[in-house]
């Protein structure tokens, strides 16, 4: 599946965006992000039961969701901060995820969105 995100942007600190993807009904999908210099790291995932896993740097300001019906995967993004600049990318997989950490898994990725949060 060829998986499209939108929704990204530059926004100031404090400020608020809402990515979506184009999918559902997956095992795990999640949204990850990449950081110039930086390796890709789990921001968060929802499993096909509801569960939810988010980082530590964003807990209580992202929250992820999945609406079946519209086909989409979201992620809404409040009280942004410069560190969390990147670029965001959906993923799925058909396998079960246990970690935030598990990219290997992921079976199909997206082509990224740009989030920019100046400082």
């Amino acid at each position: 599946v060829d998986l499209v995100e939108s929704g990204g942007g530059a926004v100031q600190a404090g400020g608020s965006l809402r990515l979506s993807c184009a999918v559902s009904g997956y095992r795990s999908m999640g949204w990850f992000r990449q950081a110039t210099g930086k390796g890709r790291e789990g921001v968060a995932i929802i499993r096909d039961d509801g569960t939810t896993m988010y980082a530590e740097s964003v807990k209580g300001r992202f929250t992820i969701s999945s609406d079946s019906a519209k086909n989409a995967l979201s992620l809404q993004m409040n009280s942004l901060k410069p560190e969390d600049t990147a670029v965001y990318y959906c993923a799925v997989t058909i396998f079960p995820t246990r970690s935030l950490r598990d990219l290997r898994l992921m079976t199909n990725w997206g082509r990224g969105t740009q989030v920019t949060v100046p400082s």
